[in-house]
Parts: structure tokens; sequence; C-alpha cells
């Protein structure tokens, strides 16, 4: 049985991500910053979907944390096929880009961008050890954002950290295609999360102006799709591609 491993699974996307790679047959490691009691709704969800997981807790920012979890995964799995990169944090407070904190700087960049470089580089090195499956040795996938191409000066971190994901998936499609490892970017747009609620209010009146071409909200599921279709590795001369989960946003239009 293939495995992977999703890092801020418990909850919104990360959670859509671990049930629809269960159902595809994935034995899946998720990673969260509290014990499974602490989320006794996604625990049930978990259990009804019948997804076999481990769940492991972690702070992702945390070097040693990193390290215990992914060798727990390991240890349990013997090999991850499919490592997903989907924890993320927004600010704490929306503050004007000439404004904004050196604290909170580091705090999405920490969290977005710099755990997504160094848990990578922990996964990969085990992956290039493994023996492939189906001619590779590993798929990688980073959730970024549209925020990695749009600007939103009201959270300029956050807009910086998903940039930063781009090119990290550039990098390492890049370093490890001639190991058998193939790197994609799943880019979501305005998706209904806990993150967005406190802005469901502006981003609903968007949808209603005619802002995305496709008018809803997108849905954790969407998200969970795309996924589900580079992990299924169908795409095997492709690697270092995004694709966008964001209703049309990214068209420009007259």
């Amino acid at each position: 049985m293939k495995t992977a491993f999703v890092t801020g699974g418990s909850r919104g996307i990360g959670l859509a991500i671990v049930k629809e790679l269960g159902r595809a047959g994935f034995r899946v490691a998720l990673m969260a910053t509290r014990e499974e009691e602490h989320y006794p709704e996604s625990s049930r969800q978990l259990k009804e979907s019948g997804v076999d997981y481990l769940w492991l807790t972690g702070d992702i920012s945390s070097s040693s944390d990193r390290e215990r979890v992914v060798t727990e995964a390991f240890k349990e799995f013997g090999r991850i096929d499919v490592l997903v990169n989907n924890a993320g944090v927004a600010p704490k407070l929306r503050a004007d880009l000439l404004t904004m904190t050196e604290e909170s700087y580091d705090y999405v960049m920490d969290t977005n961008t710099k755990a997504n470089m160094f848990i990578t580089q922990r996964v990969a090195r085990e992956m290039t050890a493994q023996e492939p499956v189906d001619g590779r040795k590993g798929i990688i996938i980073n959730i970024s954002s549209c925020s990695a191409e749009v600007s939103s000066v009201n959270r300029g971190e956050y807009c910086i950290s998903k940039a930063g994901i781009s090119m990290l998936t550039l990098l390492y499609a890049d370093r490890l295609a001639g190991e058998g490892i193939l790197v994609y970017e799943v880019r979501p747009g305005v998706i209904r999360t806990d993150m967005t609620k406190k802005v469901e209010e502006k981003y609903s009146g968007l949808i209603g102006q005619g802002l995305f071409p496709i008018a809803r909200w997108g849905t954790p599921e969407d998200v969970a799709r795309a996924v589900r279709a580079f992990a299924s590795g169908d795409f095997p001369y492709t690697t270092g591609s995004y694709i966008d989960v964001d209703g049309g946003f990214h068209i420009k239009r007259l």
C-alpha cells in the first residue's frame, strides 16, 4: 500500500486531503499541532471515511518536532510515497505593509516557508534511498496560494511566504527530477475554511460582483481533488508545475 504524509492535516484543506488520499488507497500520516482528542469532529470524519491514518503531533516550525514526526512516519510506514506540504498560517493581525512587524513576518515565514523547505529536505533524503514504485521514488506536493502572485498589502508576509513556496517547488523539482522524485504545487484561491472566516463577508461580496468566473466559494474538497490527481502519478513527464484551484480567478479579463 502506498503511503502519504500530510502536514496540517487536522482540519480544513489538510483534513480534506487526508480523506481524499485515504479514499484513493493511501495510508496517511497526518501532522497536527495538537493531539487527536482535541479534534473530535476530524477524528470522527476520518474513522467514518475508513481512512488508515497515523496521527502525529508537533509544531511544524520546530526543527526538532519535524525530525521527530518524520522519523515516526518512516518507522511506521517504512517509506513515504507522497509528501503534501499543507500546513500554513495567516498573520495573527492583518496590518499595512508599512506597519507590519518583524515578529509577524517571522511567525508566518517560519511556518509557511522555512518549515516547508526543511521538512521537504528531510523527507526527500529518505525518498532518494527508497526503491522506485511505478518508476519513481516519490511525489511532493506543495499547497501554496493565489497569494503567491496576487498582492495583498495588508498581509504582505503571507504573500511573500506563498511566493517562497512557489520557488521551493521549482528548486526541488529541479534538484530531485534526476532522483526519480516529482514535485508539484497547488494554488488555492478563496476557499471556505477557518482562515477565511474573518473575511467571509468581503469575499462573498466579491463573488457576487463576478470577480471569479466560477461564481462560488471554493471548498477544501476542491483542493483535495487536485492533490489526489498529482499524487496518482498520472503526470510522469511533468514536474515543477502548478494548478490553480481558484474558480478561474487567475484569468486576466477585460
